[in-house]
């Protein structure tokens, strides 16, 4: 088989391995970084992981379900996000300074 062939096939198992390596630096990202915007950025690339695996399942099983569970996650995703940069915009009016650890002394 030509080289050209190889490159050009690509099977669900692809899909699945890219999904998991975006997945598994995303969730590095939040368990290692302090800062809140890293830490919102990877919680998107985890949530674009599962968005390529249910499109993937979908589309390999030929059913319309996981592509529409894509628009659910796709709209958290954006309450997430605003929810987020207003918690990180509210630390770094009181603080000076966007690190998780703030987090706690809002209260009050």
């Amino acid at each position: 088989m030509p080289i050209s062939g190889v490159l050009l096939d690509v099977g669900i198992n692809h899909y699945l391995v890219l999904s998991a390596l975006l997945f598994t630096m995303g969730m590095i990202g939040v368990l290692m970084r302090k800062n809140v915007i890293v830490i919102l950025m990877s919680i998107e690339l985890m949530l674009n992981a599962v968005n390529l695996t249910f499109i993937t399942f979908s589309t390999y099983n030929a059913n319309l379900n996981g592509q529409i569970m894509v628009f659910f996650v796709m709209t958290i995703a954006a309450a997430e996000a605003g929810v987020g940069l207003a918690l990180a915009v509210a630390i770094y009016k009181k603080f000076k300074e966007v690190n998780i650890r703030f987090f706690e002394q809002l209260r009050g």
